[in-house]
């Protein structure tokens, strides 16, 4: 069912039907390579209708009743003419109408040779996609033809959803049939498009094109094909340095400079997990040892970004704003929950190519993750394909994989601007961007709005509250420039406003950070997008709460500047109470309030802040309507309205020095939010101006500080711009972690004020010598690391 996919997320895959479609070709490859082609088409099928599961079951009886009458709707709509086979997607200037009708016929052959969709087997409905096909051959997509507009739809949509038809029709279709097939595909998708590891030829989309290449090499026999394909795949194996691909540090780039673990990340996953099922047992299998680096990304670079099945927005990209479809008649909303169920599926599948270990312990994080996904159950989600479907439930029911909690820990994605923070009961995730990551993404007219996503934004769940924070129509509803965390100044922008494709990138470099895989300190150089508003913000990431500071806040465009504590959804009529240094504020629609020294806040429901300042801090409750359109030109025109209330700092106009410091406590009560503002030295700020940003939390052994210039912040001194995360143990041990965000220091000198008995560990590059009280510490080349982290361990005295 085909009708809200989205078009890079077309098909999902069954793994049960993986294991035998890699059997049914071992047995082909015994008998001779000619028959191999033939078992990699039963393998196709086999992948694309997924098996394992009953079709008088739910959900899969509703599924496919839902499939039949999807493809009756089509059959009967049907109505070739000039630049059209349905009335509704005329393609003569615009290839996007002819992959949607490609996508309707595939849709109608699964319809057909599917059990339980009423239409099964049906004549008539073989004929309209017999006629389907001749028609977009005749018209469209045939050889010789001079492709226009979007050349995906040429190179992967197209091809991709025709030849799936072309594999469950097979024995349906005549020989010239397929040889025109094949012949249009080789023209759209010649050899050259894989010949170069460049361009549009990279990451998801190189995997893409191999798939097209590989299942094109099936339906015509073609082992040349096949084997173009399996090579094909090597670039996109071992770890890129920049741009598009997989990074060492787990972080997943597409289209250049945006953060796409999400989305084209998702792509990536189920390609390759297809391609390897696909090819397993034949001539062509894929055995590159570097493929090892993708089985190792699942838990570094896709697990930290999952939460309760969702996939945070921090990695999704223009996806963001695909919300509800005007095209899609059932009106199934896309959603960061929608997007988290198609990269369990995704993992599911590449499972099955995994070792044994790693096999056992992603079923484990996916059954633990589906387990926790009360707000939309995989189960239930429409908008996934009865072979992901059949995956999820195999698993749900297999006694053998026990449920794994949420993983706990700090990231940071130096690579991508992001990190992750992740403890018992929350989650959350900050989005930044620099000279190598852009603000946010927009093209083909989709996130039209999200200008401020890399201005620091910083969202947050917890595992029984908020899970719909970002789902609920978030992106059309809410204040584009009052995203939670951001700093921004309120300059009018229009919409795609920087260029699309990821091309609005700031030029600053400082944006990264150091930690120690529990806590961490991050920092990020921002210029406003548009303005000429620059301000050095920080986020220190503890046990329960993340303590935020600003600093060197200025712009000069006439108009207010403001840094956002949050911005919270509170969904169609939410009245959650708040409180405001101990007083509940009125719940009515439009208030708004300013607090000069309210020390601190609590939303019900959700948590509380404490407010350091410097004021004035605002809040304001109202209800914002908007549209799916606003944001995507492909989008629902009905007008959805939700409730907000948002807090900030408000920096007035033109501001030349200002700042602000606050903690958010996730989960946190009332009472324990007043408890935190009251302790004193909780935490201790140690610096917070344009030359440094640091805080101390003596209890939790720790300190941080980011210095965006040489300088000293309480017991440490730097000779250099970096960032330091120092950790003290209960062992009398301490760690101190080093990191260049902005990969421009050549040699840094650390001194940290605290008498050291010995250093007991550290990278090559160190050199270490104690002087009294004080510890010396000298760090080779950081520029060339990629801005991780430096761990160096010492004993205390």
């Amino acid at each position: 069912m085909t009708g809200v996919w989205s078009r890079r997320a077309f098909l999902s895959a069954a793994g049960a039907g993986a294991l035998r479609a890699g059997a049914s070709a071992d047995r082909a490859d015994a008998q001779g390579v000619g028959d191999v082609h033939g078992a990699m088409r039963e393998a196709w099928r086999s992948l694309v209708l997924g098996a394992g599961f009953s079709e008088a079951a739910e959900p899969f009886r509703s599924r496919l009743a839902e499939l039949g009458q999807e493809a009756g709707r089509w059959a009967a709509a049907m109505a070739p003419a000039p630049g059209a086979l349905w009335p509704d997607l005329g393609f003569a200037s615009d290839p996007e109408p002819m992959v949607r009708s490609f996508q309707r016929l595939r849709t109608m052959a699964e319809a057909y040779v599917r059990p339980g969709t009423a239409l099964t087997g049906d004549g008539a409905l073989l004929a309209s996609v017999l006629a389907g096909l001749e028609e977009l051959h005749a018209q469209v997509y045939h050889a010789g033809r001079e492709p226009y507009g979007n050349w995906w739809c040429w190179r992967i949509g197209a091809p991709q959803a025709l030849l799936d038809v072309c594999v469950l029709l097979y024995g349906e279709l005549s020989q010239a049939r397929r040889a025109d097939v094949c012949a249009a595909v080789d023209h759209f998708v010649p050899d050259s498009a894989v010949a170069v590891y460049g361009g549009t030829s990279t990451g998801a989309n190189r995997v893409d094109l191999c798939r097209v290449l590989a299942v094109r090499g099936a339906v015509g026999s073609d082992a040349a094909k096949v084997a173009l394909a399996r090579d094909a795949l090597g670039p996109v194996f071992p770890y890129v340095t920049a741009g598009d691909g997989l990074h060492r540090d787990g972080s997943f780039v597409q289209h250049g400079a945006v953060a796409y673990t999400g989305t084209y990340g998702a792509v990536f996953l189920e390609g390759l997990g297809l391609l390897f099922a696909l090819l397993k047992g034949t001539p062509w299998q894929v055995v590159d040892p570097a493929r090892q680096n993708v089985f190792d990304a699942v838990e570094r670079g896709w697990a930290p970004f999952l939460f309760n099945g969702l996939v945070m927005d921090a990695v999704s990209g223009r996806a963001v704003s695909r919300g509800l479809a005007a095209s899609d008649a059932r009106q199934v909303q896309q959603d960061d929950h929608v997007r988290g169920h198609a990269v369990l599926a995704a993992v599911l599948l590449l499972a099955e190519g995994a070792g044994t270990a790693e096999r056992a312990r992603w079923r484990s994080l996916v059954k633990g993750w589906a387990a926790r996904s009360h707000h939309s159950p995989p189960l239930a989600d429409r908008t996934l394909g009865l072979g992901a479907l059949a995956r999820l439930a195999e698993l749900e029911a297999d006694p053998s994989a026990a449920p794994l909690p949420e993983p706990v820990g700090h990231r940071l994605f130096p690579s991508m601007d992001r990190a992750t923070h992740r403890r018992p009961g929350w989650a959350a995730s900050l989005s930044m961007a620099s000279r190598r990551i852009a603000h946010y993404e927009t093209g083909n007219g989709e996130n039209l709005r999200g200008w401020h996503t890399g201005s620091g934004m910083l969202c947050w769940w917890g595992s029984s509250y908020g899970n719909d924070q970002y789902a609920d129509a978030f992106w059309p509803t809410v204040d584009p420039y009052r995203l939670p965390g951001v700093t921004v100044a309120r300059k009018a922008l229009a919409d795609g406003a920087g260029g699309a494709w990821g091309t609005a990138r700031p030029d600053t470099a400082w944006v990264g950070g150091s930690g120690d895989g529990e806590f961490g300190s991050v920092g990020q150089h921002l210029r406003g997008l548009g303005s000429t508003l620059e301000a050095l913000k920080s986020w220190f990431f503890l046990g329960d709460a993340i303590v935020c500071l600003g600093a060197g806040i200025r712009a000069s465009d006439g108009v207010p500047v403001e840094s956002v504590v949050d911005s919270r959804n509170l969904g169609a009529a939410g009245t959650h109470a708040l409180t405001v240094g101990g007083r509940v504020q009125p719940a009515a629609l439009g208030w708004s309030a300013e607090f000069r020294s309210p020390g601190w806040a609590h939303l019900a429901g959700f948590g509380g802040y404490v407010l350091q300042g410097p004021g004035p801090f605002r809040a304001l409750r109202e209800a914002r309507t908007g549209r799916w359109s606003e944001v995507n030109q492909g989008g629902s025109t009905a007008a959805l309205t939700r409730r907000y209330l948002t807090l900030w700092y408000d920096h007035g106009e033109d501001p030349v020095d200002a700042g602000y410091a606050y903690q958010l406590l996730p989960g946190a009560t009332a009472a324990r939010t007043a408890a935190r503002a009251a302790t004193p030295g909780w935490p201790d700020v140690l610096a917070n101006s344009a030359a440094a940003q640091g805080v101390a939390v003596g209890p939790l052994g720790f300190t941080g500080v980011n210095f965006w210039r040489a300088g000293a912040a309480g017991p440490l001194e730097a000779s250099a711009p970096c960032s330091v995360t120092v950790r003290q143990r209960r062992d009398g041990t301490a760690g101190v972690y080093v990191a260049d965000p902005a990969r421009a220091v050549g040699e840094l000198v650390l001194v940290w004020d605290r008498p050291v008995a010995a250093v007991r560990s550290g990278p090559p590059a160190l050199v270490s010598a104690r002087t009294g009280a004080r510890l010396r510490l000298v760090f080779g080349d950081l520029s060339a690391t990629a801005g991780v982290s430096h761990e160096v361990v010492v004993r205390l005295r």
